[in-house]
């Protein structure tokens, strides 16, 4: 394990790496909490970025800090990581997400983050140096999470429909245009409560291992927490407006009654994940939601061939990203 004689400037580049992770990561997936609002009309896309960026900072105050627990201590083995290890991880997750944010895939930013720590670690010292568990639960959740927000999204509109079958289509538009502002805010809360402590926990990796912080310490330091949650707020301020129109109008049409029934889904399913502390793809979740969604109405609703290219966007994202961090991490032992 390196000590506190790390020096301090590699410390500081690195966590403000990270943070750029992060902005990048509520830049990328905004499509995530505001794709459905702004395609069934709900919200302006300018008033969409800002209710969900503010209900991704409220996140620290609702959610425990499992999730950064478990990508701070329980990837990797104790004394493993290194400065090297945590640049190589952050370059391999932030060239894969310009890279799918540049084509307008929504792929996996938490993926994308785990794939980039395997594949830093393995080109320091092996798979054995990988916790098995962790990763095992990481990567089934690449399954559960989308089939469990199809499931639900669903599941919801299947409800929802059968409640509100006397009622007439205008009425129930308008009733779902102000309840789609709640489950929006809800999968808001969601995102940032999860995908604000991936970054959390690297850092919280990179001072255990430079000796800036305890390895017994129960929690990361409160600037960090605070830091995250900001960084990624605004990300999402900023949206991914080439991932938002994949999101919200080419895998299926969405009125304001499916977008709630998608985005309730998806935000029970975050719930559930970051209370187990498994650190999902809140993409994933939301476009098996809106595939669930489209589903209920007939087969030919949803554009199979757009879910079908996401689809091998998730199956790439940690291979693609542990290579780039590979090759990362060797170029920065002859940097730093």
């Amino acid at each position: 394990m390196e000590t506190a004689q790390a020096a301090l400037w590699v410390v500081i580049l690195l966590v403000a790496l990270a943070l750029a992770f992060d902005f990048m990561n509520g830049f990328h997936d905004a499509a995530n909490s505001i794709a459905t609002v702004v395609s069934t009309g709900v919200l302006r896309p300018g008033q969409a970025v800002l209710f969900a960026a503010f209900f991704n900072f409220v996140a620290i105050f609702v959610f425990h800090l499992s999730v950064a627990a478990t990508v701070g201590k329980g990837i990797v083995q104790p004394g493993v990581v290194d400065t090297h290890v945590v640049f190589g991880a952050l370059v391999g997750a932030i060239s894969w997400n310009v890279l799918t944010w540049y084509y307008g895939i929504p792929s996996s930013s938490s993926h994308a983050l785990i794939g980039g720590i395997v594949g830093a670690v393995i080109a320091k010292a092996g798979t054995g140096s990988l916790v098995g568990a962790g990763i095992l639960k990481t990567v089934l959740f690449i399954f559960v999470s989308p089939t469990l927000g199809f499931l639900l999204g669903s599941l919801m509109m299947v409800i929802v429909a059968w409640g509100f079958r006397r009622s007439a289509p205008s009425r129930v538009d308008r009733w779902f245009r102000r309840l789609q502002l709640v489950s929006a805010g809800a999968y808001s809360l969601g995102h940032g409560g999860n995908d604000a402590q991936k970054t959390i926990g690297i850092i919280w990796m990179l001072l255990i291992a430079t000796g800036y912080t305890a390895s017994g310490a129960a929690a990361p330091p409160s600037w960090v927490v605070v830091s995250c949650y900001i960084a990624i707020a605004a990300g999402t301020m900023f949206g991914g407006w080439r991932i938002v129109k994949t999101m919200g109008q080419k895998i299926t049409k969405l009125k304001p009654v499916g977008g709630f029934c998608a985005e309730t889904g998806g935000a029970l399913t975050l719930f559930l994940a970051t209370g187990l502390g498994i650190p999902v793809s809140t993409t994933h979740t939301i476009t098996g939601a809106i595939v669930g969604v489209g589903s209920t109405q007939r087969a030919s609703a949803v554009r199979w061939g757009v879910a079908g290219n996401i689809v091998w966007a998730w199956v790439f994202t940690i291979p693609a990203s542990a290579f780039v961090a590979a090759v990362a991490y060797w170029i920065s032992l002859q940097i730093f």
